[in-house]
Formats: C-alpha cells, structure tokens, sequence
C-alpha cells in the first residue's frame, strides 16, 4: 500500500554536496512519483524542482506554476524553435518539457534540482548533459517503480480522474515504461510511501548502492510487472 506521512524536515544532519547536481526521476503513470517528490522537497531545503511546461489541461486540484506551466500547443512549439528547452516530449497526445531558463536560474542560486520527467525526457537529458571527455551524464537517473501491477491498477483507479479506457492505456503503456527502468541510475519500490521517500534521501546523500538499478535483486519484481 502507499500509506502517506506527514511532512517534516529530515533528522539526518550528515552534510551533502551543495548545489549544481541535477537529478532526473521518471515512473509509469500511477506509481506514486508527484507525491514522493513533494515530500522530498518538503525535507530537503537546499533541493528544488524544475516546474514543467505541459500543454494538457490543468485537473481541477492542480495551481499554474506550482504542478505544471500550462501552455497552448503554439506558445510550446515557439518555445521548441527557440531552444527553449533542455528535454521534451510528448505523452499520452500533450506535450511536455523542462525550460533552460529555469534549470539555470535554480543552479545559479546554488540549489540541487530534481526533473519529474518521463524515461524519453531522461534519456535527452543524460544526452545532452553527457561530459565527452569523461563519457559520463551530468546527472543522476532514479526510476521508480509500483509493489505490483494490481497495485499500480489500484492507484490509477483512485484518482477517479479517468475513464476505464484511459486507465487500461495507461496500464499498457507503464509496461512500456517500465522497460526503460534499467537505464536509470537507481531503483527504488513505491511499496511503504516513508521507506521510498528515504530512499530518495540516501540517493541524494551518495548513500544508496544497494538501490542501483542493475540490482540482482529488482529480477522477480520486474518479471512480474513487465509480464
């Protein structure tokens, strides 16, 4: 299950890294990814997200400039021809995508960032920030996944946001998703909601082997949600 705790400022006073690394995290539809960040921003704070542009329409419960940037689809293509983005792409029919500007200015106040992206914006991202000279990305990949597929079912009925065959394309496309899991730096299971989010803070702490997504561990759970 995905039991909620309340916000509170992490006890952990080891001491990290300040500002300038960018961190990327994808999921399928459903497993929890929106509710695990706001947590971890409500404890980290030196860590800030990358507000997306997005061209579909806010839901009832979602405030412009705090969930998305809502734009038309001209005002995202403008932004598109003026290299206005440093990732974008588009997901169930709407655009998507994470501005330049804002990534720099977050940097330049000395901040570390975190991208709530899908697995194609990751990969542009990791293309884009990659060091020729060392062959590395400029960034850290965290994928997280659902206890089950029952369970991501549960989750995407709850919201009562969509029709049954919204739901069953976007169980079909989280298999899809799922399979890029591998090519993420980290892993973490979105079974205990407080267990994730501390996981999320030993990635950020530097502290996280155990979760690396080429984990021998991760096999069955994986068998089992791309079956």
């Amino acid at each position: 299950m995905n039991p909620q705790a309340p916000s509170a400022r992490s006890d952990d006073t080891r001491p990290r890294p300040r500002g300038g690394r960018l961190f990327v995290i994808a999921a399928p539809s459903g497993a929890g990814k929106t509710s695990l960040v706001r947590e971890l921003l409500a404890r980290e704070p030196n860590l800030r997200v990358c507000v997306s542009h997005t061209t579909r329409p806010r839901r009832p419960n979602e405030v412009d400039g705090r969930d998305y940037h809502f734009v038309d689809v001209p005002t995202f293509r403008h932004m598109i021809d003026a290299d206005g983005f440093l990732e974008h792409a588009l997901v169930f029919d709407n655009h998507y995508g994470t501005s330049r500007a804002a990534l720099a200015e977050a940097f330049g106040r000395g901040y570390d960032v975190i991208l709530e992206i899908d697995w194609q914006g990751a990969a542009q991202v990791r293309e884009r920030t990659r060091d020729p000279a060392r062959g590395t990305a400029g960034c850290i990949g965290i994928f997280v996944l659902p206890p089950s597929r029952p369970e991501l079912e549960a989750r995407l009925r709850n919201r009562k946001t969509d029709s049954d065959e919204v739901i069953a394309r976007r169980l079909r496309d989280a298999v899809a998703d799922m399979r890029h899991a591998d090519e993420f730096d980290y892993v973490i299971v979105n079974d205990h909601f407080e267990t994730a989010v501390r996981d999320l803070q030993r990635i950020l702490d530097g502290d996280a082997a155990d979760l690396q997504a080429d984990r021998p561990g991760l096999a069955p759970l994986m068998g089992q949600l791309l079956a």
